[in-house]
Protein backbone atom coordinates (compact mmCIF):
# COMPACT_ATOMS: atom_id res chain seq x y z
CA UNK A 1 0.00 0.00 0.00
CA UNK A 2 1.68 3.34 -0.80
CA UNK A 3 1.32 6.37 1.00
CA UNK A 4 3.18 9.49 1.62
CA UNK A 5 5.22 9.62 4.67
CA UNK A 6 7.58 12.25 4.09
CA UNK A 7 8.03 16.06 3.81
CA UNK A 8 9.05 17.21 0.83
CA UNK A 9 12.22 18.34 0.26
CA UNK A 10 13.57 18.67 -3.19
CA UNK A 11 10.89 16.20 -4.54
CA UNK A 12 8.17 14.31 -3.04
CA UNK A 13 7.79 9.92 -2.68
CA UNK A 14 4.84 7.97 -3.08
CA UNK A 15 7.03 4.63 -0.92
CA UNK A 16 6.69 2.82 1.77
CA UNK A 17 8.74 0.31 2.04
CA UNK A 18 12.51 0.27 3.03
CA UNK A 19 14.80 -3.33 2.41
CA UNK A 20 17.22 -4.04 5.18
CA UNK A 21 19.48 -6.68 4.13
CA UNK A 22 21.98 -8.17 7.50
CA UNK A 23 18.44 -6.42 9.67
CA UNK A 24 19.83 -7.97 12.58
CA UNK A 25 23.42 -6.68 12.57
CA UNK A 26 24.59 -3.76 14.04
CA UNK A 27 23.90 -1.14 11.69
CA UNK A 28 20.94 -3.59 9.74
CA UNK A 29 19.19 -3.20 13.29
CA UNK A 30 19.69 0.74 13.52
CA UNK A 31 18.48 1.48 10.09
CA UNK A 32 15.25 -1.11 10.37
CA UNK A 33 14.66 1.24 13.81
CA UNK A 34 15.45 4.28 11.90
CA UNK A 35 13.49 4.08 8.83
CA UNK A 36 10.61 2.26 10.28
CA UNK A 37 10.70 5.87 12.72
CA UNK A 38 10.45 7.85 9.59
CA UNK A 39 6.96 5.86 8.69
CA UNK A 40 8.35 3.35 6.41
CA UNK A 41 7.30 -0.58 6.54
CA UNK A 42 10.25 -2.32 6.95
CA UNK A 43 11.56 -5.68 5.41
CA UNK A 44 14.28 -7.60 7.14
CA UNK A 45 16.45 -10.07 5.57
CA UNK A 46 19.05 -12.20 8.16
CA UNK A 47 19.94 -15.75 8.43
CA UNK A 48 22.11 -15.11 11.66
CA UNK A 49 25.08 -15.95 8.93
CA UNK A 50 26.70 -14.42 11.69
CA UNK A 51 25.92 -17.64 14.51
CA UNK A 52 27.67 -19.69 11.33
CA UNK A 53 30.62 -17.31 11.21
CA UNK A 54 31.68 -16.85 14.89
CA UNK A 55 29.66 -18.79 16.96
CA UNK A 56 27.01 -18.83 19.09
CA UNK A 57 27.99 -15.66 21.19
CA UNK A 58 28.01 -13.81 17.85
CA UNK A 59 24.18 -14.38 16.90
CA UNK A 60 22.06 -11.87 16.34
CA UNK A 61 18.83 -13.95 16.93
CA UNK A 62 18.33 -11.58 20.09
CA UNK A 63 18.24 -8.45 18.19
CA UNK A 64 15.86 -9.68 15.70
CA UNK A 65 13.61 -10.71 18.62
CA UNK A 66 13.80 -7.25 19.90
CA UNK A 67 12.54 -5.60 16.57
CA UNK A 68 9.88 -7.65 15.86
CA UNK A 69 9.00 -6.69 20.01
CA UNK A 70 9.63 -3.49 19.50
CA UNK A 71 8.23 -2.70 15.94
CA UNK A 72 5.51 -5.34 15.64
CA UNK A 73 3.67 -5.07 12.07
CA UNK A 74 5.77 -2.16 10.57
CA UNK A 75 8.76 -4.99 10.33
CA UNK A 76 8.34 -8.09 8.57
CA UNK A 77 11.46 -10.80 8.90
CA UNK A 78 12.46 -13.11 6.12
CA UNK A 79 15.01 -15.92 7.05
CA UNK A 80 16.66 -15.50 3.50
CA UNK A 81 20.27 -16.49 2.61
CA UNK A 82 21.45 -13.33 0.14
CA UNK A 83 23.15 -16.05 -2.13
CA UNK A 84 19.87 -18.12 -2.62
CA UNK A 85 18.48 -16.09 -5.79
CA UNK A 86 15.12 -17.52 -5.90
CA UNK A 87 14.08 -16.54 -2.48
CA UNK A 88 15.50 -13.09 -2.88
CA UNK A 89 13.55 -12.03 -6.15
CA UNK A 90 10.46 -14.00 -4.92
CA UNK A 91 10.56 -11.27 -1.66
CA UNK A 92 11.53 -7.89 -4.09
CA UNK A 93 8.71 -9.26 -6.67
CA UNK A 94 5.99 -9.10 -3.53
CA UNK A 95 6.90 -5.89 -2.74
CA UNK A 96 7.99 -4.74 -6.29
CA UNK A 97 8.30 -0.58 -6.88
CA UNK A 98 6.84 0.26 -3.31
CA UNK A 99 10.62 -0.87 -2.53
CA UNK A 100 11.88 3.10 -1.43
CA UNK A 101 14.91 1.95 -0.24
CA UNK A 102 18.05 -1.00 -0.22
CA UNK A 103 19.93 -1.22 3.14
CA UNK A 104 22.71 -3.66 2.26
CA UNK A 105 24.29 -4.51 5.27
CA UNK A 106 24.63 -8.18 5.41
CA UNK A 107 28.30 -9.66 4.52
CA UNK A 108 30.97 -11.60 6.23
CA UNK A 109 33.00 -8.79 8.35
CA UNK A 110 36.58 -11.16 8.95
CA UNK A 111 39.65 -10.58 7.54
CA UNK A 112 40.85 -14.19 9.66
CA UNK A 113 37.52 -15.98 8.80
CA UNK A 114 37.60 -14.89 4.70
CA UNK A 115 41.19 -16.98 4.83
CA UNK A 116 39.78 -20.23 6.45
CA UNK A 117 36.56 -20.20 3.50
CA UNK A 118 37.12 -18.09 0.40
CA UNK A 119 34.52 -19.42 -1.21
CA UNK A 120 31.65 -18.97 1.20
CA UNK A 121 33.53 -15.18 2.09
CA UNK A 122 33.26 -14.22 -1.93
CA UNK A 123 29.52 -15.74 -2.46
CA UNK A 124 27.97 -13.75 0.70
CA UNK A 125 30.07 -10.63 -0.21
CA UNK A 126 30.29 -10.47 -3.84
CA UNK A 127 27.69 -12.20 -5.43
CA UNK A 128 24.95 -11.88 -2.87
CA UNK A 129 25.54 -8.05 -3.33
CA UNK A 130 24.90 -9.18 -7.29
CA UNK A 131 21.87 -10.25 -6.22
CA UNK A 132 21.22 -7.71 -4.25
CA UNK A 133 21.13 -5.12 -7.51
CA UNK A 134 19.94 -7.17 -10.04
CA UNK A 135 16.66 -7.39 -8.03
CA UNK A 136 16.48 -3.87 -7.42
CA UNK A 137 17.21 -3.43 -10.95
CA UNK A 138 14.23 -5.90 -12.28
CA UNK A 139 11.49 -5.14 -9.14
CA UNK A 140 12.22 -1.21 -8.15
CA UNK A 141 14.96 0.35 -10.22
CA UNK A 142 13.60 3.55 -8.26
CA UNK A 143 14.63 2.44 -5.31
CA UNK A 144 17.89 4.24 -3.40
CA UNK A 145 20.70 1.17 -3.00
CA UNK A 146 23.05 2.06 0.15
CA UNK A 147 25.99 -0.45 0.04
CA UNK A 148 28.07 -0.82 3.21
CA UNK A 149 31.28 -1.26 1.52
CA UNK A 150 34.51 -0.97 3.71
CA UNK A 151 37.62 1.09 4.15
CA UNK A 152 39.64 -2.58 3.55
CA UNK A 153 38.96 -1.67 -0.17
CA UNK A 154 42.20 0.48 -0.02
CA UNK A 155 43.89 -2.86 1.16
CA UNK A 156 47.09 -1.64 2.95
CA UNK A 157 48.04 1.31 1.09
CA UNK A 158 47.11 3.62 4.05
CA UNK A 159 50.35 1.28 5.69
CA UNK A 160 52.68 3.13 2.90
CA UNK A 161 51.61 6.87 4.54
CA UNK A 162 54.40 8.54 6.49
CA UNK A 163 53.59 7.61 9.94
CA UNK A 164 55.19 8.85 13.29
CA UNK A 165 55.28 6.86 16.03
CA UNK A 166 53.77 8.57 19.48
CA UNK A 167 53.93 7.36 23.17
CA UNK A 168 50.48 5.53 22.63
CA UNK A 169 49.40 6.08 18.64
CA UNK A 170 51.04 5.68 15.39
CA UNK A 171 50.19 9.11 13.64
CA UNK A 172 50.51 10.56 10.13
CA UNK A 173 53.26 13.23 9.36
CA UNK A 174 52.07 16.56 10.26
CA UNK A 175 50.91 18.64 7.16
CA UNK A 176 50.33 15.66 4.93
CA UNK A 177 47.99 15.96 2.26
CA UNK A 178 45.98 13.18 4.56
CA UNK A 179 46.25 14.95 7.69
CA UNK A 180 42.27 14.94 8.42
CA UNK A 181 41.26 11.49 6.62
CA UNK A 182 41.95 9.59 3.91
CA UNK A 183 40.11 10.44 0.82
CA UNK A 184 38.59 8.72 -1.66
CA UNK A 185 41.10 9.79 -4.30
CA UNK A 186 43.74 7.30 -2.44
CA UNK A 187 44.53 4.30 -5.08
CA UNK A 188 42.38 1.00 -4.50
CA UNK A 189 45.22 -0.58 -7.35
CA UNK A 190 48.30 -2.65 -6.45
CA UNK A 191 48.42 -3.40 -2.99
CA UNK A 192 47.67 -6.45 -0.47
CA UNK A 193 43.79 -6.36 0.11
CA UNK A 194 43.41 -9.81 2.19
CA UNK A 195 40.49 -12.51 0.85
CA UNK A 196 38.19 -10.25 2.49
CA UNK A 197 39.22 -6.93 1.29
CA UNK A 198 38.97 -8.34 -2.28
CA UNK A 199 35.87 -10.16 -2.15
CA UNK A 200 34.30 -6.84 -0.77
CA UNK A 201 35.96 -4.72 -3.75
CA UNK A 202 34.25 -6.98 -6.02
CA UNK A 203 31.21 -5.79 -4.56
CA UNK A 204 31.98 -2.31 -4.01
CA UNK A 205 32.85 -2.10 -8.35
CA UNK A 206 29.70 -3.47 -8.86
CA UNK A 207 27.46 -1.08 -6.84
CA UNK A 208 29.25 1.59 -8.56
CA UNK A 209 28.79 -0.12 -12.23
CA UNK A 210 24.56 -0.57 -11.42
CA UNK A 211 24.81 3.20 -10.24
CA UNK A 212 26.76 4.27 -14.01
CA UNK A 213 25.81 1.47 -16.31
CA UNK A 214 21.57 1.64 -15.49
CA UNK A 215 21.38 4.74 -13.90
CA UNK A 216 20.46 3.48 -10.83
CA UNK A 217 20.65 5.39 -7.60
CA UNK A 218 23.56 3.93 -5.74
CA UNK A 219 26.03 4.43 -3.09
CA UNK A 220 28.93 3.01 -1.77
CA UNK A 221 29.78 3.99 2.30
CA UNK A 222 33.15 3.00 2.92
CA UNK A 223 33.31 2.75 6.96
CA UNK A 224 35.90 2.23 9.38
CA UNK A 225 35.26 0.82 12.64
CA UNK A 226 31.21 0.88 12.32
CA UNK A 227 29.90 0.71 16.55
CA UNK A 228 27.31 0.91 18.73
CA UNK A 229 25.75 -0.96 21.77
CA UNK A 230 24.22 -3.45 19.39
CA UNK A 231 26.75 -5.29 18.30
CA UNK A 232 27.33 -9.00 18.79
CA UNK A 233 30.91 -8.01 20.02
CA UNK A 234 33.48 -11.02 19.12
CA UNK A 235 37.36 -11.20 18.72
CA UNK A 236 37.30 -11.42 14.99
CA UNK A 237 34.78 -8.89 14.62
CA UNK A 238 33.51 -5.70 16.36
CA UNK A 239 36.59 -4.37 17.57
CA UNK A 240 34.74 -1.17 20.74
CA UNK A 241 32.74 -3.61 21.30
CA UNK A 242 34.75 -6.63 22.28
CA UNK A 243 37.31 -4.05 23.69
CA UNK A 244 34.32 -3.01 26.29
CA UNK A 245 33.22 -7.00 26.23
CA UNK A 246 37.01 -8.70 27.63
CA UNK A 247 37.16 -5.91 29.99
CA UNK A 248 33.98 -6.46 31.59
CA UNK A 249 33.86 -10.28 31.30
CA UNK A 250 37.94 -10.62 32.46
CA UNK A 251 39.00 -12.58 28.68
CA UNK A 252 42.20 -11.72 27.20
CA UNK A 253 42.46 -9.44 24.45
CA UNK A 254 44.74 -10.23 22.12
CA UNK A 255 46.56 -7.32 20.26
CA UNK A 256 48.37 -8.32 17.01
CA UNK A 257 51.24 -5.92 16.42
CA UNK A 258 52.25 -2.51 16.07
CA UNK A 259 53.05 -2.44 19.72
CA UNK A 260 49.31 -2.00 20.17
CA UNK A 261 49.55 2.04 18.55
CA UNK A 262 47.08 0.92 15.69
CA UNK A 263 44.91 4.03 15.05
CA UNK A 264 40.83 3.36 13.52
CA UNK A 265 38.42 5.99 13.65
CA UNK A 266 35.13 4.74 15.11
CA UNK A 267 31.53 6.33 14.13
CA UNK A 268 28.53 4.91 15.99
CA UNK A 269 25.68 3.67 14.15
CA UNK A 270 23.23 5.99 14.63
CA UNK A 271 25.51 8.60 12.85
CA UNK A 272 25.49 5.95 10.35
CA UNK A 273 21.71 5.65 9.40
CA UNK A 274 21.12 9.66 9.70
CA UNK A 275 23.73 9.85 6.65
CA UNK A 276 21.75 6.88 5.10
CA UNK A 277 18.57 8.85 6.08
CA UNK A 278 20.44 11.90 4.29
CA UNK A 279 21.01 9.97 1.18
CA UNK A 280 17.86 8.61 0.77
CA UNK A 281 16.23 11.58 0.67
CA UNK A 282 18.70 13.34 -2.14
CA UNK A 283 20.02 10.03 -3.61
CA UNK A 284 23.39 10.07 -6.08
CA UNK A 285 23.78 7.43 -9.02
CA UNK A 286 27.51 5.79 -8.26
CA UNK A 287 28.19 7.80 -5.53
CA UNK A 288 31.67 6.74 -3.45
CA UNK A 289 32.25 7.96 0.21
CA UNK A 290 34.45 7.43 3.27
CA UNK A 291 32.49 7.09 6.14
CA UNK A 292 33.64 7.25 9.48
CA UNK A 293 34.64 8.57 12.80
CA UNK A 294 37.11 11.16 11.29
CA UNK A 295 39.11 13.38 13.70
CA UNK A 296 35.80 13.43 15.86
CA UNK A 297 36.41 9.93 17.07
CA UNK A 298 39.30 7.89 16.70
CA UNK A 299 41.70 5.97 18.79
CA UNK A 300 44.57 3.52 19.32
CA UNK A 301 44.01 -0.05 20.84
CA UNK A 302 46.58 1.45 23.75
CA UNK A 303 44.17 4.43 24.32
CA UNK A 304 40.80 2.53 24.18
CA UNK A 305 42.11 -0.06 26.89
CA UNK A 306 42.47 3.17 29.09
CA UNK A 307 38.92 3.99 28.64
CA UNK A 308 37.48 1.04 29.03
CA UNK A 309 39.53 0.95 32.05
CA UNK A 310 37.86 4.15 33.30
CA UNK A 311 34.77 3.19 32.98
CA UNK A 312 35.05 -0.07 34.12
CA UNK A 313 37.47 0.63 36.89
CA UNK A 314 39.15 -3.01 35.81
CA UNK A 315 42.81 -3.39 34.32
CA UNK A 316 42.56 -4.99 30.85
CA UNK A 317 43.86 -8.44 30.63
CA UNK A 318 45.61 -8.25 27.57
CA UNK A 319 48.48 -10.26 25.60
CA UNK A 320 50.31 -8.86 22.95
CA UNK A 321 51.06 -10.92 19.84
CA UNK A 322 54.17 -9.50 17.73
CA UNK A 323 52.86 -10.24 13.85
CA UNK A 324 50.10 -8.13 12.95
CA UNK A 325 47.11 -8.97 10.94
CA UNK A 326 47.35 -9.28 6.97
CA UNK A 327 46.27 -6.60 5.79
CA UNK A 328 45.86 -5.13 8.62
CA UNK A 329 45.96 -1.02 9.05
CA UNK A 330 48.33 0.83 11.25
CA UNK A 331 46.53 3.84 10.84
CA UNK A 332 43.02 4.88 9.62
CA UNK A 333 41.78 7.92 10.00
CA UNK A 334 39.13 8.59 7.14
CA UNK A 335 37.83 12.05 5.38
CA UNK A 336 33.73 12.60 5.70
CA UNK A 337 34.96 16.01 3.79
CA UNK A 338 33.22 14.61 0.15
CA UNK A 339 30.04 13.24 1.80
CA UNK A 340 29.57 16.63 3.62
CA UNK A 341 30.19 18.34 1.13
CA UNK A 342 26.67 16.76 -0.69
CA UNK A 343 25.47 16.32 2.42
CA UNK A 344 25.82 19.50 4.31
CA UNK A 345 22.91 19.22 6.92
CA UNK A 346 24.57 15.92 8.27
CA UNK A 347 26.56 15.90 11.91
CA UNK A 348 28.29 13.55 13.22
CA UNK A 349 27.48 13.23 16.83
CA UNK A 350 29.33 10.46 18.78
CA UNK A 351 33.28 10.35 19.61
CA UNK A 352 34.72 7.42 21.20
CA UNK A 353 34.53 8.00 25.13
CA UNK A 354 30.67 8.13 24.28
CA UNK A 355 30.08 5.25 22.41
CA UNK A 356 32.10 3.12 24.84
CA UNK A 357 29.99 4.61 27.79
CA UNK A 358 27.25 3.20 26.05
CA UNK A 359 28.11 0.08 24.88
CA UNK A 360 28.97 -0.79 28.82
CA UNK A 361 25.99 0.77 30.04
CA UNK A 362 23.84 -1.10 27.68
CA UNK A 363 25.87 -4.79 27.86
CA UNK A 364 26.31 -4.75 31.92
CA UNK A 365 23.67 -7.13 32.64
CA UNK A 366 25.07 -9.23 30.24
CA UNK A 367 28.65 -9.24 29.79
CA UNK A 368 29.99 -10.86 33.22
CA UNK A 369 32.43 -12.53 34.39
CA UNK A 370 32.07 -16.54 33.28
CA UNK A 371 31.00 -17.74 36.74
Amino acid sequence: MLRWFLPPTHQEWLVSVAFVTGSGGLIGSEAVRHFAGLGLDVVGIDNDMRQEFFGEEASTAWNVRRLTDELGGAYSHHSIDIRDRAALGALFKRYGRDVAVVIHTAAQPSHDWAVRDPFTDFDVNAAGTLNVLQNVREHCIEAAVIHCSTNKVYGDRPNSLPLVELETRWEIEPGHPYEQGIREDMSIDACLHSIFGASKVAADVMVQEYGRYFDMRTACFRGGTLTGPAHSATELHGFLGYVMRANMERRTYKIFGYQGKQVRDAIHSSDVVSAFEAFFRNPRSAAVYNLGGGRHSNTSNREAFALAEQITGQEMVTEYVAANRIGDHKWWIGSNEAFQADYPDWKQVYDVPMIMREIYEANMDKWVPAA
